[in-house]
């Protein structure tokens, strides 16, 4: 049985034969409209709009073949089998050209042959009208995304400049020191993040955070970095005056850690800060389960500062511990993000670690030959978020 709903034309100028035709179909299921010429076959068509037309090829003063061309060039894609008590094969062939879907020599001789060709025609045009609703779904679908993207890349345009107007200035001079920062971000936006800033007139502080994960989420993370190291020194200071200020980087990244969990953002952060006293010529930092761990050059010699702690934003009973170092004269201090691990040496991660020292003795510590070496380039697409900040005194 056919579903509900379904209607054929049968078009025959033989009532006899346009009957017999009308009720072998409707005991099959069909709904039947007939017409006895082609001009109430063509009106017919126009105003019911069936789902398949029977028609005799032979209708008076040959109107078969003129009807055929005229329901085919509709541009409603409605099936046509043309039916001749003649097989001659110039008008199948005609037929078929004119754009019939189908032929049928005296339809009454075989009820099963003219079933068939009628159930494999409507089968063919409702395949064709899913094809075609399927076909407008994705066109639609496809101006939606397209309009989406747009909106992404907005967006991600909008991100990507509030991220470069939050970043420092590079490179920063600042009485002996100078800081200068390289960010080569994945995507379009970057979960890695570096800061540095006067704390008060004989203190530095600097910051490099490498956020879990890539992309929007991960870099409004950075957002929210720079809004609490940011507020959390305006807090500090009020309660201080503006003097110097007792501005311990493990405060720091303790105070990071229960925001972000309070947050419940599902992000956590491996980051390493520290504060220059200018005075004591000390630096003093706190780690927060970051790799590599940073790298001091001084004397020809570059060598990992020691130091560990648990990521940040993840364990609610961390605690960050203080390290504190004299420093040089002349020295140059790099930190980075594990990114930086993809572009050495090595099989191992271990091979690769022990690389960076030996990279940073062999470039001087400096920020041009550590990038030519390790490969990287801002116009390049890296395969992870890379950060490198480099702190320098008195270098050559």
């Amino acid at each position: 049985m056919q579903p509900p709903g379904t209607t054929l034309l049968v078009i025959d100028d033989d009532d006899k034969v346009r009957q017999r035709l009308s009720a072998l179909l409707e005991g099959n299921g069909h709904d039947v409209i007939q017409a006895a010429d082609a001009v109430i076959g063509l009106t017919l068509f126009e105003n019911q709009r069936p789902e398949l037309v029977l028609c005799d090829l032979h209708l008076g003063d040959n109107q078969g073949f003129e009807l055929v061309r005229q329901i085919t060039e509709s541009g409603q894609d409605i099936p046509v089998i043309v039916m001749s008590a003649e097989g001659a094969m110039s008008d199948v062939v005609q037929a078929l050209r004119l754009g019939a879907s189908d032929f049928l020599l005296n339809p009454l001789n075989d009820p099963e042959v003219l079933e068939h060709a009628v159930r494999r025609a409507l089968d063919r045009y409702r395949l064709r009208l899913e094809n075609q609703r399927i076909r407008e779904r994705l066109e639609r679908a496809n101006r939606e995304l397209e309009v989406h993207l747009k909106e992404l890349r907005d967006d991600q345009a909008a991100g990507h400049q509030v991220q470069l107007n939050m970043l420092p200035v590079t490179p920063w001079v600042s009485g002996e020191y100078t800081l200068e920062h390289k960010l080569i971000p994945s995507l379009y936006l970057s979960g890695d993040f570096v800061d540095y800033f006067r704390v008060s007139d004989s203190q530095l502080a600097f910051y490099l955070a490498d956020v879990s994960g890539h992309g929007s989420s991960s870099a409004f993370v950075t957002v929210l970095l720079k809004f609490m190291t940011t507020r959390l020194m305006y807090e500090q200071r009020k309660v201080e005056g503006q003097g110097r200020l007792e501005f311990k980087p493990s405060d720091v990244l303790g105070h990071i850690n229960r925001s972000l969990i309070s947050c419940k953002l599902g992000k956590h952060v491996t980051m390493l800060g520290g504060i220059i006293d200018e005075q004591e010529k000390t630096l003093t930092y706190s780690i927060g389960g970051h790799l590599p761990l940073p790298v001091i050059f001084a004397d020809g010699e570059a060598r990992y500062l020691p130091g560990k702690g648990r990521p940040v934003g993840l364990f609610e009973d961390a605690e960050y511990q203080n390290e504190t170092i004299d420093l040089p004269e002349r020295f140059s201090l790099m930190l980075c993000s594990d990114g930086v691990l993809d572009c050495l040496e090595g099989a191992t991660l271990k091979e690769k670690e022990a690389r960076l020292p030996a990279l940073m003795a062999e470039q001087g510590g400096r920020m041009q030959g550590i990038m030519a070496a390790l490969g990287l380039d801002p116009n390049k697409t890296m395969p992870d978020d890379i950060s490198v900040l480099v702190l320098s005194r008195n270098a050559e």
